[in-house]
């Protein structure tokens, strides 16, 4: 599998806007998940994340699990219901599976992703198809994996753009589905309509690191 370089600085950027986003979107995340759930996850979200920024300064970036355990701490115990193990053990896994690695390549960020589906897999007894964060997750980590595996060069920035539309369009295909797992599983048929709100947030999430991809510092 061809690696595209990625450094730790790159890592740093990719979770400071996600930790960004997830604070900027506080309200339309919570508005979404309002519809079929309690409404709480934007909130819930958002304050962990707030604490990520606040904290920011003292992360170490030098060793990319050593910056991914301290985020996935913050998470844990700031991010309330269901939202913080779950994205907690996201960040966990991600570290481990990146051990005592300084610096990270494109088949490294796969595996990062790969090791968090299957946390939260564990942790949320989910899969594809019931309506949660990984019918985004999954899909766009499986379009990266087969674009390194082609054999052509990619950039870092044309590998976030296919990861944005992959988990856009994966996103929006939650609309149709029944939550089955998840608070908004309680809700039956009534979940049948909207798409899934951490599904949207990966997409939210991904794209936004795209767009700003290029004009980072």
């Amino acid at each position: 599998m061809p690696s595209t370089p990625t450094s730790a600085a790159d890592l740093a950027f990719v979770v400071r806007t996600i930790a960004q986003t997830a604070v900027d979107n506080e309200k339309a995340f919570g508005d979404l998940d309002a519809v079929a759930g309690d409404g709480d996850f934007g909130f819930s979200l958002a304050r962990g994340f707030e604490i990520v920024l606040a904290d920011w300064d003292t992360l170490d970036e030098g060793s990319p699990a050593d910056f991914l355990k301290k985020i996935a701490l913050v998470i844990s115990k700031r991010v309330g219901g269901t939202s913080g193990p779950l994205w907690g053990t996201a960040f966990l896994r991600a570290a481990a599976a990146v051990k005592d690695r300084p610096e990270l390549s494109g088949s490294d960020t796969v595996a990062m992703l790969r090791a968090a589906v299957e946390g939260i897999k564990a942790r949320g007894k989910s899969d594809l198809g019931d309506k949660t964060l990984l019918d985004a997750l999954i899909p766009m980590t499986d379009a990266l994996e087969q674009r390194l595996a082609g054999g052509e060069p990619a950039t870092a920035a044309q590998l976030a753009s296919l990861a944005a539309s992959t988990a856009r369009a994966a996103a929006d295909a939650t609309t149709p589905m029944q939550a089955r797992r998840g608070r908004q599983s309680y809700t039956g048929e009534r979940s049948i309509g909207s798409p899934d709100p951490g599904a949207v947030a990966v997409a939210v999430m991904a794209e936004r690191v795209a767009a700003e991809w290029d004009a980072r510092d």
